[in-house]
């Protein structure tokens, strides 16, 4: 199973290579402890300074998780999903804390749990074929991997806008959001690559030299409307205030967000709430297991892949179907407090 991530050590710079481009390299429980093994290894090895994270083909970075092992575990008693996330969220917090230098590329598709790889490295390279989004709550789950400390802290309210509507965007946004802290083109890779390989101690000189303008972010124009109409902390108050904008943007916006699980959207909302007041990226990863290790068992995130990934109809029937149904208490339940011995904790 490990064959689906290469890890080995070239010069000083520790290599981390996704390698299973079949799945757009989803990530698998067996996958995230390779990942974290090499890094707890190279973390107290004076030989390994940087980090390196990429992977193997051309068609993107990392698509997310094994959503369909998360499904089938949900159906039954969770306890594979539950073991998924309790990795995951370790290797996202190793990564977080990491004292050398990690460096992301994310070349192509770079979805949910690519995001929980990406977000937390020090260095985080867009190229013009970086296609990035939170897209969980069209499938009923949530935006997790530290969606809940990340998105609250981009410029106003842009990550509530990703969280909600599952937005894809490309790489000029990903440097407005503060999701890429550089812009490569795609066939200057490999040689950057290459160079910091050779000279991992002149990683900021090399990001300079290779930096490239990734254009105007188409969504400057919007900023204004995003921090106006997805400030509210209530579902129906950013439905209401859409509907009232009446701008063609706006529009879009509801249409996308008729499609999503309202009870998803309403977790997504209290989730980023609460992360954005939170002190450490530990505490969000124990709110966000408690969820996960509930809505993976709840109706809608079954339906929610049922109808996206299995039987592609993509014609979900969500329950709660509105956002009204959708309770405090139903909320309060899910981000309840797990049994003492269940919670997740962090690597020492």
């Amino acid at each position: 199973m490990t064959d689906e991530v290469l890890t080995r050590i070239e010069g000083q710079v520790g290599r981390i290579t996704l390698n299973r481009p079949q799945a757009l390299h989803a990530l698998t429980t067996a996958m995230c402890q390779a990942m974290t093994d090499a890094l707890l290894a190279w973390r107290e090895d004076p030989s390994v300074k940087l980090v390196l994270l990429d992977h193997s083909g051309e068609r993107g970075f990392c698509a997310g998780g094994d959503i369909r092992m998360l499904a089938e575990s949900g159906a039954g008693d969770g306890s594979a999903a539950r073991e998924f996330f309790f990795v995951e969220y370790r290797l996202n917090h190793l990564l977080f804390e990491y004292a050398k230098p990690v460096v992301a590329v994310m070349d192509g598709v770079t979805m949910g749990g690519g995001v929980g790889l990406a977000m937390p490295s020090r260095y985080r390279i867009a190229t013009e074929r970086t296609t990035f989004a939170m897209p969980e709550t069209g499938i009923g789950l949530f935006p997790d991997v530290g969606g809940g400390w990340f998105l609250p802290r981009m410029p106003g309210h842009i990550g509530t806008w990703l969280a909600l509507t599952g937005a894809r965007i490309k790489a000029a946004d990903c440097e407005l959001a503060g999701i890429a802290t550089d812009y490569v083109e795609s066939a200057r890779i490999a040689d950057l690559k290459a160079a910091v390989v050779a000279d991992p101690d002149n990683i900021e000189g090399l990001l300079v030299d290779y930096e490239a303008d990734a254009g105007r972010p188409p969504l400057a124009a919007h900023q204004d409307e995003i921090d106006r109409l997805f400030a509210p902390d209530s579902l129906e108050a950013i439905i209401a205030g859409l509907k009232a904008a009446r701008t063609e943007w706006a529009s879009e916006q509801l249409k996308v967000m008729a499609t999503k699980s309202p009870q998803t959207m309403k977790v997504a909302l209290r989730q980023l709430r609460l992360g954005g007041k939170m002190e450490t990226l530990a505490e969000n990863m124990t709110m966000e297991y408690r969820i996960g290790a509930r809505v993976v068992q709840r109706h809608d995130f079954l339906e929610g892949v049922r109808a996206v990934i299995v039987d592609k109809d993509n014609a979900p029937r969500w329950n709660p179907p509105t956002p009204e149904g959708v309770s405090e208490t139903l909320l309060d339940g899910i981000f309840a407090p797990l049994p003492s011995n269940e919670e997740w904790t962090p690597l020492g």
